[in-house]
């Protein structure tokens, strides 16, 4: 192929190249190269997934409420709680609020929506991520002003009585916009996966100090030169002393990675991998069984497209992804919903007595973030890959 790395980039992300290609662009390797990452219409099917939904969109009950993004997902004390960002105008602009549900019987029904934080005129709140630890329930909420201006992280403690999120202050500065939950690393720092909005949206994370949620040390994560525009959402996976970052590109369909092998302080520079991956924030993590997996469109053919939703793992004790599983397409029979143009996106997901839940958003065909917020539950036995 005689073309530049980004356009290698480009077509291997919409063609289905095979893995040889991936390595004539210099892609980093999360995907075993001995497999071929299939295409949507080849992924397997998950059984014995339960779907409901979380917050129907539903503007002409909810008082004007349009846009809804950013599911986050925490069990505590037996309850699943959800959380979202809601907004009467449109998308990250003033009047961005964060809201929340809570689950008594595993996300089939859903208590009344409460605020978290409506916050004000002049700084508006967003989605996150949650920590239950040690009996208490954080969040971890991206603020801004303006439209994404002066962005930043909140913390908050949930008073469990009066069912009322207890605000801890600005937390992380600097652009950080948090996207899953804290991970707790080697060295007892927990690790804090994100972005930064503003100086090229590059992928970042926070570090804490010990268990105080209050103190967090920023860091950005360098990358190639050949890397230019991106969306640096981003995802982490711990594994002992090595931390792996996976964030979102611009406008190539491509998984970028980086490696810190010193509790995230310092990163091998962003880069490429070996696998396609929607252009939306991604989700991952380790099961149990000791599987790695990352959530998203990860399929040959993506091209972009945020469906199907999928969830792709490695084989136990491994580090490299060699299956994906369709987790829902973009029409369903039942369990939300159902339309040929749906964008399933920007999922979190939290593991409980034997199954994986995975909230995301639903488009249902509409144009901008104007979303459905739902639930899978997946039996974390049907991801068990056989070994090789």
């Amino acid at each position: 192929m005689s073309m530049n790395r980004r356009e290698l980039l480009a077509a291997l992300a919409g063609g289905g190249w095979g893995q040889a290609a991936w390595a004539e662009a210099g892609a980093e390797t999360i995907w075993d190269p001995g497999q071929a990452v299939p295409r949507a219409a080849e992924l397997a099917e998950l059984p014995g997934v339960r779907f409901s939904v979380i917050k129907k969109y539903e503007p002409e009950q909810d008082g004007g409420y349009g846009f809804l993004h950013g599911v986050g997902l925490a069990w505590h004390k037996g309850k699943l709680y959800a959380s979202f960002a809601h907004n009467k105008n449109p998308e990250n602009t003033t009047g961005e609020e964060a809201r929340w549900r809570v689950s008594e019987d595993g996300g089939q029904s859903w208590s009344v929506v409460f605020d978290m934080d409506k916050g004000t005129p002049e700084v508006a709140i967003s989605h996150g991520s949650f920590l239950s630890h040690r009996g208490k329930l954080w969040a971890f909420l991206g603020a801004f002003s303006g439209e994404r201006k002066n962005v930043h992280c909140r913390a908050y403690v949930l008073d469990e009585a009066r069912r009322r999120w207890e605000p801890r202050g600005v937390v992380v500065r600097e652009g950080f916009w948090p996207m899953q939950e804290p991970l707790r690393m080697r060295n007892g720092n927990w690790i804090l996966a994100g972005f930064d909005v503003g100086n090229g949206e590059p992928a970042s994370v926070a570090i804490s100090h010990g268990d105080d949620f209050t103190r967090w040390e920023h860091v950005v994560i360098p990358r190639e030169p050949s890397v230019r525009t991106m969306w640096g959402e981003s995802t982490v996976v711990v594994a002992g002393d090595e931390v792996l970052n996976i964030a979102r590109y611009g406008t190539e369909a491509v998984a970028l990675v980086s490696r810190s092998r010193d509790g995230g302080k310092t990163w091998s520079p962003m880069r490429p991998a070996n696998l396609p991956m929607a252009t939306s924030k991604p989700y991952a993590g380790t099961l149990s069984t000791g599987q790695r997996y990352l959530i998203g469109t990860t399929t040959a053919d993506t091209k972009g497209q945020r469906a199907p939703l999928a969830i792709a793992v490695s084989r136990p004790g491994q580090t490299l992804f060699s299956r994906v599983f369709r987790i829902r397409s973009a029409e369903q029979a039942a369990g939300g919903e159902s339309h040929a143009g749906a964008r399933l996106a920007y999922p979190y997901a939290v593991e409980h007595r034997g199954s994986l839940y995975v909230g995301y958003s639903n488009s249902g065909g509409r144009r901008g973030n104007n979303n459905s917020a739902e639930l899978a539950v997946i039996p974390v036995a049907a991801l068990r890959v056989p070994e090789a």
